[in-house]
């Protein structure tokens, strides 16, 4: 490899890992905005509720149980499937980091570091969706 192909490697290796500072930074602070959205709204409609009882236990509604209601419930300007929504957005960012890694190992035809990112993603994915670690 010449001069000028290991300071291109090395401009284009900076390029990504500025992108993927990016995209974790957009990722979090989209989360952050959509939880506190959904925060604001909650309180604005419930600050005057009376304080639960904490003593017991209420599942989460049903409004908020699954993809499809959460998307459906933050297009309804559900608060508590704002949240939801915005939690997920948080969860999210790390995969697409891993995702994007993976996509530029692929470009650089770097075979060895696609798969394990490619591994990397395939546990991140088993412990989101797997239902035996419910």
């Amino acid at each position: 490899m010449s001069t000028g192909e290991r300071a291109s490697s090395r401009i284009q290796d900076y390029q990504v890992e500025v992108a993927i500072g990016v995209l974790l930074r957009v990722g979090v602070m989209l989360a952050a905005a959509v939880v506190l959205f959904g925060a604001v709204l909650y309180l604005a409609r419930s600050g005057g509720a009376p304080v639960p009882d904490y003593k017991s236990f209420h599942g989460v509604n049903a409004e908020v149980q699954g993809l499809r209601a959460i998307i459906a419930g933050s297009l309804a300007l559900h608060a508590e499937a704002i949240i939801q929504l915005g939690l997920l957005l948080l969860i999210a960012t790390p995969v697409a980091r891993v995702i994007f890694a993976a996509v530029a190992f692929a470009l650089e035809r770097d075979l060895l570091y696609v798969g394990f990112t490619l591994l990397v993603l395939a546990v991140l994915l088993f412990g989101l969706f797997d239902p035996a670690l419910r």
